[in-house]
């Protein structure tokens, strides 16, 4: 886009269906790489990816030429494809349906990175949905108890 000229920094956080725990160890790192190529593809500039069996955390430089639903459904969609075509899970794997963005400055991108990338050590005292609560609150996002990503079955 010509003269168009932007800086957006997005985190979005998204979970597997029901939030089940259903990304593995053996191949999160092969998923995270995957999800990097679809950032590239659609133009934005990954800055961080990490998470936990039960959800996803990405840090991207999004560009203004995409809107966040656009982006979110190829990368869910291509991610899901993916992890299905791989027969990573059992059975038919989806994300849940929805996902948090929250923009950040330039000057907070270090303590963000630093967050996302200690997913692991940050979780043993946090649960993901705790986590997810305090976010909307933190950002002052209104929202409906009950839409705040299913329970799991």
């Amino acid at each position: 886009m010509a003269n168009t000229y932007t800086q957006v920094h997005l985190q979005f956080v998204f979970a597997p269906k029901y939030r089940a725990s259903l990304i593995n160890s053996t191949w999160e790192n092969d998923l995270y790489k995957y999800m990097t190529g679809i950032v590239q593809t659609n133009k934005h500039k990954l800055i961080v990816i990490n998470g936990m069996p039960d959800h996803v955390h990405l840090l991207v430089g999004f560009r203004a030429t995409q809107s966040m639903a656009d982006f979110m459904q190829d990368v869910k969609a291509g991610s899901s494809k993916w992890i299905n075509d791989n027969k990573y899970c059992k059975e038919r794997f989806e994300w849940q349906a929805g996902y948090g963005a929250f923009s950040y400055s330039k000057s907070q991108l270090p303590t963000v990175i630093r967050y996302i990338e200690n997913q692991k050590e940050h979780h043993r005292k946090k649960p993901f949905l705790e986590e997810y609560k305090l976010f909307l609150e933190k950002f002052e996002v209104d929202y409906d108890e009950r839409y705040v990503f299913q329970e799991p079955k």
